[in-house]
């Protein structure tokens, strides 16, 4: 009986863990030319280095709300920089009038609305949130 109720903990502990880390992808609009960025690349957009997509396609990064595991886990996995050294930045930019952060919209489905009508968006949402109005880059390295 204890095998079992340890078995159970263990089942309901690696679901939680992989509920609480879901996969978030880059998107833009479904009929974007661009197809695939390096995560440098995607990092120098969000940290406003970068206002290109491709050299051509003037961008504009879309961010989702501060606390949000979408946005700690794409910083996270793809920006490489953790929540705190963003908001930094920021600060930084913000005081020294070098730059303004992404506009942030509060969900998954607001970022595929605005990245589906604006040419040149990108923004990151969960994979489950994935439709035919938003196209998910590949990531180079």
């Amino acid at each position: 009986m204890k095998l079992i109720s340890c078995l159970a903990a263990s089942v309901m502990l690696s679901q939680m863990v992989h509920s609480a880390s879901a996969e978030v992808v880059v998107v833009v609009a479904a009929d974007s030319p661009v197809n695939s960025l390096s995560k440098s690349h995607i990092a120098n957009i969000f940290l406003g280095r970068n206002n290109y997509l491709d050299g051509r396609i003037r961008v504009t990064p879309v961010d989702q709300p501060e606390g949000s595991q979408a946005r700690q886990e794409f910083y996270e996995n793809v920006v490489n920089w953790n929540p705190a050294s963003v908001k930094a930045h920021w600060s930084k930019m913000i005081f020294t009038g070098r730059g303004k952060p992404p506009r942030q919209v509060a969900s998954d489905t607001a970022v595929k609305a605005l990245v589906a009508s604006s040419p040149g968006a990108i923004g990151y949402i969960d994979a489950a949130s994935v439709d035919s109005s938003v196209k998910v880059l590949k990531l180079a390295q």
